[in-house]
């Protein structure tokens, strides 16, 4: 893992921040474990009028249509670069939520603004600052308290027999939401099933041939051109240093990927494909095929740490990890003129899983469509759960190891900085459930930093 952090005191605050606490004589401590506590999130926002910064809990979502309506601004959240820019104005690394670091109207979600005690970034890495009350978080008398947030959805649909017929009414009540007729036509066309690719078709056929084998395999996979150029591609990749030039799918197999890497490999290249890219993405997070990439290649490295008798198949983990978020291309095709309130929401709520703006925004979450998509298509169970679960660190039930090790795996590749966020704790269970050392992990991830040009060069030749 990341190296532990040193206990942190004021001289780690940023020269700005000190000051501030001392200007204001505000009684605080340094906490390296404010994560257990409710922090002060801050959100920046913009439009021609200027700048905006709100205040908000940790465990709340940011509300943009409140946020309008009070202000009857259309206020829209700043890009990275931007937010980057400001950091590095103030000399910080972190934004602190006190109203007067910055020249910006404040805005304070009245929740926050109530709290007995508050953990407030530090403006460094290093600990979060803790107060008594959130109310010395404001200094200015310009600064409002307002109704501005939502309490967090709830994203832990029920388990047991009938669970993707529940998902199945969870998508027509959300469907129930919009009014424009075209919303219903779509989501019902996509609830119809969009035709399984015949390649995808054959592979899934496949899996359960007991006269499978690689003639077989790789026909089906020469019979895609797209697709055969892709894996020989892949097998090609200075990542997997094969001796010698790869000829042909057969070649990739033998030689390098093996069978169960290059089935499972092949399912997830012809999914992916099924449905275009978004014209429109959420800002500062990773694109499908980035984000497709590395927590596939992360969740199969991570494996390794799986004692044997505790370690779920290969092929599996690695295919759940490819179609992890193929319910991002799910939403923006089912809810199209919607999906960009998704990605704004998204940018405005950097602090929180995708799952709880999608909830909170469609009623359903995009892993809720995708895992049911891929029941219907008669994919493995434990992809299909996998898919599901994977933002809930306590789910306990079919499928949990490869949910877990996708939320391992994303969560990891986020602290190592090879995808982009927030950098959020890791839910021990998850490493005991697993089965996995924390201080075994810093290798697998040093070493998949170390092959960080040659992933993204597999990337590239999927954005192609």
């Amino acid at each position: 893992m990341a190296s532990p952090m040193a206990e942190p005191s004021n001289k780690d605050l940023p020269f700005l921040v000190k000051q501030h606490l001392r200007k204001h004589s505000i009684a605080h401590e340094i906490d390296a474990n404010g994560h257990k506590g409710v922090r002060a999130e801050v959100a920046l926002l913009r439009d021609t009028f200027g700048l905006v910064q709100i205040f908000f809990c940790s465990d709340t979502l940011l509300d943009l249509e409140k946020v309008k309506r009070l202000t009857g601004r259309q206020l829209q959240p700043l890009a990275l670069p931007e937010i980057n820019k400001i950091k590095l104005k103030l000399s910080v690394s972190t934004l602190p939520a006190f109203d007067d670091l910055m020249e910006a109207e404040t805005l304070i979600d009245e929740r926050l603004y109530q709290l007995d005690e508050v953990f407030v970034y530090s403006g460094s890495r290093h600990g979060l600052i803790r107060l008594a009350n959130a109310q010395l978080l404001k200094h200015k008398d310009t600064t409002r308290v307002a109704d501005l947030c939502e309490p967090l959805p709830d994203i832990s649909p029920g388990q047991g027999i009938d669970l993707f017929e529940q998902d199945r009414e969870l998508i027509h009540r959300s469907l129930n939401s919009f009014t424009a007729l075209r919303i219903r036509q779509r989501i019902e066309e996509t609830l119809e099933i969009p035709p399984l690719p015949a390649t995808a078709q054959a592979i899934i056929k496949l899996r359960v041939d007991p006269d499978a084998d690689i003639s077989k395999l790789s026909r089906i996979v020469e019979n895609d051109p797209s697709l055969a150029a892709q894996v020989v591609s892949w097998a090609s990749s200075s990542y997997y240093a094969a001796p010698g030039s790869i000829k042909s799918v057969q070649d990739a197999i033998v030689r390098v990927l093996g069978y169960d890497l290059v089935m499972n490999l092949s399912l997830g290249l012809a999914l992916g494909k099924t449905l275009d890219l978004p014209s429109d993405n959420a800002e500062g997070f990773a694109p499908f095929w980035t984000k497709a990439v590395y927590v596939a290649a992360a969740s199969g490295a991570l494996l390794s740490l799986i004692p044997r008798e505790f370690r779920p198949g290969f092929g599996l983990v690695y295919l759940t990890g490819l179609l992890h978020n193929f319910g991002y291309l799910v939403l923006s095709h089912a809810f199209r003129p919607h999906f960009s309130a998704v990605c704004r929401m998204r940018e405005a709520n950097r602090h929180l899983p995708h799952q709880f703006v999608e909830q909170h925004l469609l009623g359903i979450s995009g892993d809720q469509i995708a895992a049911y998509l891929m029941k219907s298509w008669q994919m493995p169970s434990e992809v299909c759960l996998g898919i599901r679960y994977q933002a809930e660190p306590d789910y306990l039930g079919t499928g949990s190891d490869h949910a877990q090790m996708v939320y391992l795996a994303n969560n990891l590749l986020q602290q190592y900085g090879l995808l982009p966020g927030d950098n959020q704790p890791i839910d021990p269970s998850v490493y005991q459930h697993l089965h996995i050392k924390p201080d075994e992990v810093d290798d697998i991830m040093e070493t998949l930093v170390a092959s960080r040009d040659q992933i993204e060069g597999i990337i590239r030749g999927l954005e192609s």
